[in-house]
């Protein structure tokens, strides 16, 4: 596979995608351009249908782009075949959503655990490293606790620790405070921000939030399947 030229972690590339055909085709993305390099934190704005979720799901190789490239550290996604998507979905990339997503019956650690068991790794070191990452989202002590016993903000964290376990190259938020009040929404953006400036970890994250939006370096809106314009938040001058 031939690489593109460009440092960047991910690039998109006049992507298109399309969905139906004939009187029901709907174009979700019409030539995006964009790319987020390694250490940025990047917000995407927009209202909805907007485009935003589309690009996230092609991000996280969820779904496909129709054409165009969205290129992985130089890497034409659309190269690979489902297994090597599956592969650098599960390698490279850790996914925080809006509602948390964390299995009722099973403890913070058991959850954190999960993508480990899908690779195979043996109970010990499962343990090691959910605790670890437990430990980064400030959770360490509330590690055998279910779901039910935790505050919504406290479930946002098992869920970061959950995608951080696996040392994702980038990490994709989709409203993560989306069900947070506005206390919990800041404490999960400023672990987020300090996830970010102290593990030089890469963040994209889909919001509708203006001041969740601040703790990022870059936001870039769009307007109907393009984007429209991108901005530095007010404070990161």
């Amino acid at each position: 596979m031939a690489a593109a030229d460009n440092d960047a972690l991910i690039r998109f590339q006049q992507v298109t995608k399309r969905y139906g055909q004939g009187d029901a085709e709907f174009l979700a993305l019409k030539g995006v351009d964009f790319s987020v390099s390694s250490g940025e934190f990047v917000s995407l704005m927009g209202p909805s249908g907007s485009g935003k979720s589309t690009v996230m799901n092609i991000l996280g190789c969820l779904d496909v782009l129709t054409d165009g490239e969205y290129y992985f550290r130089g890497v034409p996604v659309s190269e690979l075949d489902r297994n090597q998507r599956a592969l650098l979905r599960r390698n490279h990339i850790g996914f925080v959503f809006q509602g948390f997503n964390l299995l009722a019956r099973t403890s913070a650690q058991e959850n954190v655990e999960l993508p480990l068991v899908y690779r195979g790794l043996n109970k010990k070191e499962r343990n090691r490293l959910s605790m670890a990452a437990l430990d980064k989202v400030g959770l360490g002590n509330w590690a055998h606790h279910h779901p039910s016993e935790l505050s919504g903000g406290q479930q946002q964290r098992v869920a970061i620790a959950r995608a951080l376990v696996t040392t994702p190259s980038i990490l994709l938020a989709d409203e993560p405070t989306g069900n947070l009040d506005t206390e919990r929404s800041q404490e999960i953006m400023e672990l987020m921000a300090e996830l970010n400036r102290e593990q030089n970890l890469t963040i994209l994250m889909v919001t509708h939030e203006p001041d969740m939006a601040e703790y990022s370096h870059r936001i870039i809106h769009f307007v109907d399947g393009k984007v429209d314009r991108e901005e530095q938040p007010q404070g990161r001058g």
